[in-house]
């Protein structure tokens, strides 16, 4: 942890314990903040960034990791379409058509 002018910097291993404080069913919110000395705001926060997901394959990812995968997926999604529409535009049509 540091401190300086926009507040306490807290280490990547302290946000994970409260994560995990809160998930395993120990203690509330409310409870981690007050012991802790966090805000409500920021607790939620690193919950939302630090829970996990199993993916059907046994893969377990983090809420980031997850929304970096949605940010590919859409930057993928984009990058067909532009092709798709570069063969349109590319393709010779025969005049039957």
């Amino acid at each position: 942890m540091s401190t300086g002018k926009t507040g306490t910097r807290y280490d990547e291993d302290f946000k994970r314990t409260l994560v995990n404080l809160y998930q395993s069913g120990g203690k509330t919110q409310a409870a981690l903040c007050k012991e802790y000395g966090v805000s409500i705001t920021a607790l939620g926060r690193w919950i939302k960034q630090y829970s996990t997901v199993e993916t059907d394959d046994g893969e377990v990812l983090t809420a980031k990791q997850v929304k970096e995968l949605q940010k590919r997926n859409a930057q993928l999604e984009e990058e067909l379409l532009i092709l798709k529409k570069a063969i349109a535009i590319f393709t010779p049509h025969s005049s039957n058509d």
